[in-house]
């Protein structure tokens, strides 16, 4: 009988695991490349209404440019987002959040953009919108797969991608993590 829970009990951990594996998929540029031109419609923010080209805004800066697909965007992606501006904002404050938003839709975008940013309270987030192609900037190599990918980025070159099919904010240490120490 012994057994029979021991192999029960493995049988639940690997299914477990593989699970977790699955949570990830290969998105955005890789690690080391140069930081590709990103133009989005500023949705929050000082530049809201313009475009902006973020990555040469950022230049140097440390940056988690988030590309989120639109229609998967939900509560776990949120509290995501928030738990990392939160975090950032007590130890690294030089570090910026660019979220930009991958739609069908860009007007309805820009619409509801302040309103989540008014909602969720962030301090160190800008929404913006990409205006092409829903799967993002080509020369960034998002994932329609990912529902959420990550691009920590650093001295105009690229440090980590991270591409979930689902995140919640138990996700953001991981990212964190990914970010060079503070200079």
């Amino acid at each position: 009988m012994r057994s029979f829970w021991m192999g029960t009990s493995l049988l639940q951990a690997l299914v477990f695991a593989s699970g977790t594996l699955q949570a990830q998929v290969e998105s955005g540029p890789s690690a080391g490349s140069k930081t590709e031109v990103l133009k989005a419609v500023a949705a929050t923010g000082d530049a809201a209404g313009k475009e902006v080209d973020y990555a040469s805004e950022r230049k140097e800066k440390p940056t988690l440019f988030l590309f989120v697909q639109a229609d998967k965007w939900d509560r776990p992606v949120a509290r995501f987002l928030r738990t990392l501006d939160q975090e950032l904002a007590k130890s690294r404050t030089d570090v910026q959040i660019i979220a930009v938003w991958l739609t069908d839709d860009v007007e309805k975008a820009k619409a509801y953009l302040p309103k989540a940013q008014e909602s969720l309270k962030l301090s160190q987030t800008t929404f913006a919108v990409y205006r092409g192609d829903k799967g993002g900037p080509p020369r960034w190599g998002i994932n329609a797969d990912a529902h959420l990918t990550v691009v920590v980025a650093q001295d105009q070159k690229v440090s980590a991608s991270l591409g979930f099919r689902s995140v919640n904010e138990t996700d953001a240490p991981s990212v964190l993590k990914k970010l060079k120490p503070k200079k």
